[in-house]
């Protein structure tokens, strides 16, 4: 038998109160996001070659449909250059300098050719317009940070075209010697490690 206490005529009062009487609130709106916010995501680790881990994530989000600029700044290789990059999944594209050549040391020690730099530079401006412009959905820009380490790169001009992105474009920054400011900016940081 269930009993209702305001109900049963022989309840005690004690200690019960009525619940203030509350207007119910004008109805608000659900407002869903209109597009998810983007993260600037580091892969950092003390080797080279890292990026391996980001590619799966990558050639995934290009299968689902995203488009995706996969960048290298330090590798060169036969028949790389922004007029030869491969396209994959009909939405991943992949851009390298065109040198042949990869570059392992900074500017004052290995001295490059005016064609090697302007090949570095040439891919930092496909990608700073692209960033600019949100013509894709995730960058990944590979030894970015040790290209501004190395000197090929300015730092300033990176992290303000980082800071000037549309909101909700992916971007992932892979490689060794990510330099602070760009640590400072990020969403999320990833230091891979091996042999532990």
């Amino acid at each position: 038998m269930t009993v209702s206490l305001s109900s049963h005529p022989r309840a005690p009062q004690r200690g019960l109160h009525a619940l203030p009487t509350v207007a119910p609130a004008a109805a608000v709106p659900l407002r869903l996001v209109a597009q998810p916010e983007g993260l600037l995501q580091v892969h950092t680790a003390p080797f080279r070659g890292s990026v391996g881990t980001v590619l799966s994530q990558a050639l995934r989000s290009a299968g689902l449909g995203s488009r995706v600029l996969i960048s290298q700044f330090l590798k060169g290789g036969v028949d790389q250059g922004p007029d030869r990059a491969p396209t994959l999944c009909g939405r991943l594209q992949w851009l390298r300098p065109a040198m042949e050549l990869c570059i392992d040391a900074p500017v004052a020690e290995a001295a490059p050719s005016a064609p090697t730099l302007a090949a570095i530079a040439g891919v930092w401006e496909i990608c700073r317009a692209q960033l600019l412009a949100a013509s894709c959905d995730l960058m990944v820009l590979d030894e970015l940070g040790l290209a501004v380490t190395y000197g090929y790169l300015s730092l300033d001009e990176v992290v303000t075209t980082l800071q000037q992105r549309p909101g909700q474009m992916d971007v992932i920054l892979t490689g060794p010697s990510i330099p602070d400011a760009l640590m400072a900016m990020a969403d999320q940081v990833t230091q891979l490690r091996r042999g532990l």
